[in-house]
């Protein structure tokens, strides 16, 4: 019985003690608090400062000595939230090595740098007279149960923890665009709030979910393609460092997922990683490798817990900033009624002072021989003016006035006391005024707040859509795919067998047997699919375009059937059959075609059939093209002998249809974005680029766009005519000139506009006849009207080689601004006004013109 009651004491213990430790450390470690969006070891850290402020720099050493107070954790825990507090570079200024969070290098000792409170800080997180205080851990001291912070900090900082049975991780926002939310807050308006990080980079939020528990955003280095060999990393995503982002990317070259020659780390001042690549590897693709392969993407899981009443709650964080603000107007509040109540009592003891000396009250103690009676006086003296008072009097009131001195009284001036009791009153009527009007009031400090600190503070990190990269698109080839037909094994293990392709390892392989049975399994070192392998590639999930071609004959009926199919989507690693299934069922014939290619084929009867014609031609061509499990058409009812290719078609797919996704920067045959028409084999596209410049590009999924950068993107017409117009930098003057693309080397930009700095494209359009109208000024008269002017350019200049300079738009007037316009129907019938063609420039009706001897031209009369 003593063996069980002991049994069942310790037992009750642990369970209550694991209860205190996981509330203990939810509560007082890992969670912040949503009053002041502080951790404990936080807010001990900021108090100790602000006791210790005197507008000058304290060693670490000593801020962290005076947080022990306080903080029952140990100098190393104190140090490194201190060092965390001091890289957001909100609350606290520092002074000395204080690490790089984009490098990971760590701050240097405690003794060796310094810190103090920010302005801002001052100003936002303290109030010693509206702080709720509680003993320390010792109970020496007094600590702030909650500062109270006047703005969504718990956002601006982000926080991460893991405690017992839970964590929180919320994520960093905007500084500029928290405050423009919080007044949204305050007027009503919706609000969407998204994070922001001090490393820059870019970050897809599709997945965000508010930043509740189940959402995710995907952040993305910025990497620039400098030539055709070399890309560069600016920026890293948020929780890496450089080094870990070029020990992945190293790791990644191990692996063969990527190729590339060299990796530099030039980071100083800002990030530059340079990636060098090895000759004829394409910068697109290892782009994408990149963002595939290595830590330049990483997915972050937000997860917003914090403390609410000393428990824990999940919430999205616009429900945090909400919040927030909330209580940053309760807090505004709590300010304001101390101030109205200090302004009272200020205008209280002025009036009574005033009444005391003016009204010689003072004098009448002189007889007075006990303290009581002096009280007694005073009060009896007072009693006319007792109804002024919004309070009644009370004899620590009395005992302050017999605290005045004789020098006071002597030197009074009821001028300035006058003055005083007036701005007294207005300063309480202000303060009345902004508690009647509070939540204008909290809109107008939030302003101050913006327009005080807000400078320097803009958004860091893009917001984009990122395309959802292909991982075997992008892997490099680093394996090769070998048979063995004979025994039936496929791998990439199989070097003294018979070689089928380059492919990497995370790519599929589709195998097929005589028998029709075929499957589709990850490539490995060595894998058994059967024996009698007539065919087997790496195999694209959602090819569209490869197309099977298949002659087999059915064992149940003994009739040949013909197919065309292709296999887009399928199990991995389950069996599948071209035949209809039957037992003893072979393929006679066999061959994929990459892009859907048709083929004619010679079938060959055997000797002794009853057909009258032994052989005969077959068209694939006049199948349709099914899906996997369709038995075929009937290409004879009679034993075939043999089968042979007798030519290839071509494909009866057509072109293939492309789309321009502008939100990513991505080609896609999915039917996202601006359909650019069917592309062909040897088909190119047209990049014309905001700078004057041009490149031929071809049509592969994987290029890459950065539509910022460009202008016009559109299949390429060799015979289309260029026309633009633009502003050449040296002479300020505006050219126009019409081209055609004469170089289609791929991959190379070339500049079509003037090299001269300043030169800028204004206009450019591949139409065969487009017009433009500009605004123009006559002379140098400032006062002169605005006049414009319509320009057909295929009619202004003839087509030139691309590198010439073209003619100005107009020589003698200053060209305001210019614009495309749609050109007007054509007439049915001819005008009876006289028709004036001058040389190759431009056709006018009707009014004169003058033309200059550069074959500008100018209305007049």
């Amino acid at each position: 019985m003593q063996q069980e009651e002991k049994n069942l004491m310790v037992s009750g213990l642990f369970e209550n003690y694991f209860l205190d430790y996981a509330s203990y450390v939810i509560l007082e470690r890992a969670v912040p608090l949503l009053l002041d969006g502080l951790k404990p070891v936080q807010r001990r850290i900021l108090h100790s400062m602000y006791e210790m402020d005197d507008g000058r720099f304290h060693k670490v050493a000593n801020i962290i000595g005076q947080t022990m107070q306080y903080h029952p954790h140990g100098d190393a825990a104190i140090g490194e939230a201190l060092v965390n507090l001091g890289q957001k570079e909100l609350l606290i200024e520092t002074q000395g090595n204080w690490g790089d969070i984009r490098t990971g290098d760590s701050a240097a000792a405690p003794r060796y740098i310094e810190a103090r409170l920010s302005k801002f800080a001052l100003e936002v997180v303290f109030n010693p007279k509206v702080t709720e205080w509680q003993a320390s851990y010792d109970g020496r001291k007094k600590e702030p149960l909650a500062l109270p912070v006047k703005f969504p900090l718990l956002l601006a900082q982000g926080v991460e923890g893991i405690a017992v049975g839970l964590s929180t991780k919320i994520l960093p926002h905007n500084f500029c665009e928290l405050i423009e939310a919080s007044i949204d807050v305050l007027q009503g308006k919706p609000t969407q709030i998204l994070p922001d990080f001090i490393t820059g980079g870019m970050i897809d939020v599709t997945n965000y979910n508010g930043g509740k528990r189940g959402g995710k955003i995907r952040f993305r280095s910025n990497i620039e393609v400098s030539n055709k060999n070399t890309l560069v990393i600016t920026s890293i995503p948020y929780g890496t460092t450089t080094t870990s982002v070029i020990d992945s990317i190293i790791k990644a070259n191990d692996k063969g997922n990527i190729k590339i020659k060299k990796v530099t780390d030039n980071t100083a001042q800002h990030v530059e990683i340079v990636v060098e690549l090895p000759a004829g590897v394409s910068p697109d693709v290892t782009l994408d490798g990149l963002y595939a392969f290595s830590e330049c993407e990483v997915s972050i899981s937000p997860s917003a817990c914090l403390i609410i009443n000393n428990k824990p709650y999940f919430l999205s964080v616009d429900e945090i900033l909400e919040l927030s603000t909330k209580n940053t107007v309760a807090f505004l509040k709590a300010e304001l009624e101390l101030q109205l109540a200090e302004l009272k009592e200020k205008l209280l003891f002025s009036s009574l002072e005033k009444i005391f000396i003016e009204k010689r009250i003072y004098r009448k103690i002189e007889e007075c021989e006990t303290w009581e009676a002096v009280i007694e006086t005073i009060d009896t003296g007072l009693k006319p003016y007792k109804k002024l008072f919004y309070r009644e009097i009370t004899t620590d009131d009395i005992l302050r006035l017999t605290e005045i001195k004789i020098k006071r009284i002597s030197r009074f001036d009821s001028f300035k006391a006058d003055e005083l009791i007036r701005s007294l009153e207005e300063q309480i009527s202000k303060t009345e005024f902004h508690l009647a009007n509070l939540i204008d009031y909290s809109i107008e400090y939030f302003r101050k707040l913006l327009e005080k600190y807000g400078k320097g503070r803009g958004r860091k990190t893009i917001i984009k859509t990122f395309d959802n990269i292909e991982v075997q698109t992008v892997a490099v080839a680093n394996q090769k795919l070998y048979v063995n037909r004979k025994e039936g094994f496929v791998g990439y293990g199989l070097k003294k067998d018979e070689f089928v392709c380059d492919c990497s390892d995370m790519d599929d392989v589709i195998v097929f047997l005589a028998d029709g049975k075929y499957k589709i399994s990850k490539v490995s070192d060595k894998a058994f699919f059967g024996k009698e392998i007539i065919h087997l590639d790496v195999w694209r999930k959602n090819n569209e375009r490869m197309i099977y071609h298949a002659v087999y004959r059915d064992a149940a009926s003994g009739i040949n059937y013909a197919k065309r199919f292709n296999v887009t989507a399928i199990t991995r690693d389950r069996e599948y059959d071209v035949t209809k299934g039957s037992k003893g069922s072979r393929i006679l014939y066999f061959s994929a075609n990459p892009n859907g290619e048709t083929e004619i084929i010679g079938v060959f009867l055997t000797q002794g059939c009853k057909a009258k014609l032994k052989t005969f031609d077959y068209n694939f061509a006049d199948l349709a093209i099914k899906g996997r499990d369709s038995q075929g058409n009937i290409a004879t009812k009679y034993p075939i002998r043999k089968i042979v290719r007798k030519s290839l078609g071509a494909s009866t797919l057509g072109g293939r249809k492309i789309w321009y996704d502008e939100t990513v920067g991505r080609l896609n045959t999915d039917n996202r974005g601006r359909y650019l028409g069917e592309f062909d084999t040897n088909d190119k596209i047209l990049v014309i680029f905001k700078d004057g410049s041009y490149e031929i590009t071809n049509f592969e999924l994987t290029n890459r766009y950065d539509n910022d950068k460009i202008l016009k993107l559109e299949a390429f017409d060799p015979e289309a005519v260029v026309s633009c117009v633009y502003l050449d930098g040296k002479t300020k003057s505006h050219f126009v000139k019409r081209f055609l693309i004469e170089t289609a080397t791929e991959g190379k930009t070339f500049s079509f506009i003037s090299p001269e700095p300043g030169s800028k494209l204004l206009f450019v359009s591949t139409d065969p006849e487009p017009v433009i109208e500009y605004e123009f000024k006559k002379g140098d008269d400032k006062k002169a009207a605005v006049e414009t002017l319509q320009v057909q350019l295929s009619s202004f200049i003839e087509v030139k080689g691309w590198k010439a300079l073209g003619n100005k738009l107009d020589a003698k007037n200053k060209v305001l601004s210019l614009r495309e316009i749609t050109p007007p129907e054509p007439k049915e019938e001819e005008s009876s006004e006289e028709k004036i063609s001058v040389g190759s420039h431009i056709e006018w009706t009707g009014d004169a013109l003058k033309i200059d001897e550069t074959g500008q031209m100018e209305l007049f009369g």
